[in-house]
């Protein structure tokens, strides 16, 4: 009985990554909605420098996690995910309501009206804990790879960004 326990949850841990990675869930939700949660990797992250003027003030609830993706360092200081194969380690943010997502996207560059404009797209995507276990179905702000590449994304393999450690590696080193 273990072992096919056991083999069902890999099953279904693959199949669960592959739906969340490959099947990301782009709509609009009620402003009025009592909670709203955001997975973040980069400058929305606690510590970093957007944290404290847009997420702080809402004092979200925190807790470190994982998303299905790759991350890129950009040369314009800041991390960009895109739905490759991979993990990207962040922050899932718990907020009171919706309220604050219009602020957010104008920070990211979405513009829900007219995605194809936006720097950023932001979907639903499955958000799991540093074990990898599924938690939710969260929002996150992702780039097309071809975006990425266009702006001279370097890939970073251990799926981490900080504005510290980016500042700290120059942008010539190679992948």
């Amino acid at each position: 009985m273990g072992q096919l326990a056991d083999s069902s949850i890999l099953h279904i841990r693959t199949n669960l990554y592959k739906a969340c990675s490959t099947n990301p869930v782009y709509w609009q939700p009620a402003m009025t909605s009592p909670e709203f949660q955001l997975f973040v990797y980069g400058t929305l992250k606690p510590g970093e420098g957007a944290f404290e003027q847009f997420c702080q003030p809402f004092t979200p609830d925190r807790q470190l996690a994982m998303a299905p993706g790759r991350l890129y360092r950009l040369p314009l200081g800041y991390p960009a995910m895109t739905l490759e194969e991979g993990w990207v380690q962040g922050v899932l943010l718990t907020f009171g309501n919706a309220a604050i997502l219009t602020t957010l996207d104008e920070f990211e560059e979405y513009y829900p009206d007219n995605p194809k404009a936006s720097e950023y797209q932001r979907l639903r995507h499955g958000v799991y804990n540093l074990e990898q276990t599924f938690l939710t179905q969260a929002w996150v702000y992702t780039m097309s790879l071809d975006r990425v590449q266009a702006l001279g994304g370097r890939w970073l393999p251990e799926g981490y960004w900080s504005q510290a450690v980016s500042k700290e590696t120059p942008q010539e080193n190679p992948p």
